[in-house]
């Protein structure tokens, strides 16, 4: 190994640390902070429920709106100015929201977050697997994955500690602290990230999948409309599980405020290592079945809430949850790294972002409707757990199709532009970890 591949090899490991930072500043910070704002801000501003909703749905619509555009400039120009870029419009929303006087203003603050934090997390999520070689892409997307965790670990405790300190107005300060913190990480994400390996701060010139035809591979491929299928089904029922959940346990269970509180930190402090743990799962026995399994496990989790109220059964699906919830995800942006190569993945896991924002956004509209028709979640929650079980089945059946030629990528997509040992005439490492059940490794 020469000095310069040396040091390559060595610097992945700042670029795994700075797409954790990234995507815990766009997720953790501008996204999920919100839930903890929400009861001071509605309260400042006078903020009807529907109009709560509205700023959580107007922050999602920029996220979607941004998801296709952030991936797609990520590939052609690379991660670096997406990224950075993106926390730093992220971090204006965030300003935006804190100073906000009226609802129609802290909507377009919400908005402009959205499109900030899809133009940081899609790339931030797909930027390592360009710099680790094929059988540790899992492992090194689920551990970027782990700065939402990490998010919800700091955010939990910091805003009730500031807004005790700085009173009922205190929501307007602590949007503005945590626009600095975002606004931090983007300059440390400008002076750190790399484009790509044997490329400092460079843009390759385009190769044949960068021109419209590689375009088409992604945004027409029946194997990536599959894939968005499952991360819709996924969205669905993991949004429906999180949003309700503490109105379950109050509402239908009789837990008090401060037990499903409990609870729920339990659930946070379980999903602080599972993008790990199945990024190195899914590397071991294969994206496809360790979706799967993911997805059986969440479908248990749903049974459970939904059909016990003994608190043994409870904690164990807020376990089953955290130790799988930022799993999926991971896959997906592994998955898009063996189908379309890494340096065009952040364009697919952008495209796929789409439909798992769908599925978040429907999920919980139905479930709640459901509800509200019936005076109880239980159904809700078997909904959701039969929709996680068709996910399961779907991502199944989409192993049982095999991986086509044409969608694996060439070697001028991989780091270096080298085909890797052991690869086989199609271009496919031999090494890969396969998506057919009845491939043994």
């Amino acid at each position: 190994m020469g000095h310069s591949q040396e040091v390559e090899t060595r610097y992945r490991w700042v670029i795994l640390a700075l797409a954790v930072l990234a995507v815990f500043g766009a997720l953790g910070l501008s996204r999920f902070s919100y839930t903890s704002i929400l009861p001071f801000m509605q309260d400042g501003l006078r903020l009807s429920n529907s109009q709560a909703g509205g700023l959580a749905t107007a922050n999602l619509a920029g996220y979607m709106t941004m998801a296709i555009l952030g991936g797609a400039l990520a590939s052609r120009f690379g991660p670096r100015y997406v990224i950075s870029g993106g926390l730093l419009l992220a971090s204006l929303g965030m300003v935006i929201t804190g100073m906000a006087g009226s609802y129609s203003l802290a909507l377009g603050g919400r908005f402009l977050s959205g499109i900030g934090a899809a133009g940081a997390s899609v790339p931030g999520h797909t930027m390592a697997t360009m710099w680790f070689p094929v059988t540790r892409r899992a492992l090194s997307a689920g551990t970027a994955a782990t700065g939402c965790s990490v998010g919800l670990v700091v955010v939990g405790p910091l805003i009730p500690f500031l807004m005790e300190r700085w009173g009922p107005e205190g929501w307007r300060r602590t949007w503005l602290v945590l626009a600095a913190a975002v606004a931090v990480i983007a300059l440390i994400a400008l002076l750190g990230i790399r484009n790509r390996p044997h490329a400092r701060h460079q843009v390759p010139r385009p190769s044949e999948r960068d021109r419209p035809a590689g375009w088409r591979r992604i945004y027409f491929s029946p194997r990536v409309w599959h894939l968005g299928v499952v991360y819709f089904l996924f969205g669905f029922a993991y949004m429906a599980y999180l949003t309700f959940f503490t109105k379950r346990l109050i509402a239908d269970v009789g837990y008090t405020a401060e037990k499903a509180g409990t609870l729920f930190m339990i659930l946070g402090w379980a999903s602080l290592a599972c993008g790990i743990l199945w990024g190195w799962v899914a590397d071991r026995i294969g994206r496809g079945r360790a979706m799967t399994l993911i997805l059986l496990l969440q479908t248990l989790s749903y049974s459970l809430f939904a059909l016990s109220q003994r608190q043994s059964a409870l904690v164990a699906s807020a376990l089953l949850f955290g130790i799988t919830a930022w799993g999926v995800p991971a896959i997906m942006a592994a998955l898009c790294s063996d189908l379309v190569g890494p340096r065009m993945a952040p364009a697919a896991y952008g495209f796929l972002t789409v439909f798992h924002g769908l599925g978040q956004a429907t999920g919980p509209y139905v479930a709640g409707k459901l509800a509200d028709a019936l005076t109880t979640f239980t159904t809700s929650y078997l909904m959701a757990a039969g929709v996680a079980l068709c996910g399961a089945l779907g991502i199944a059946a989409y192993r049982r199709v095999g991986t086509r030629a044409e969608d694996v990528p060439r070697p001028e997509d991989l780091p270096g532009h080298e085909c890797p040992p052991g690869a086989t005439l199609a271009g496919q490492p031999a090494d890969q970890p396969s998506l057919d059940p009845s491939a043994s490794r």
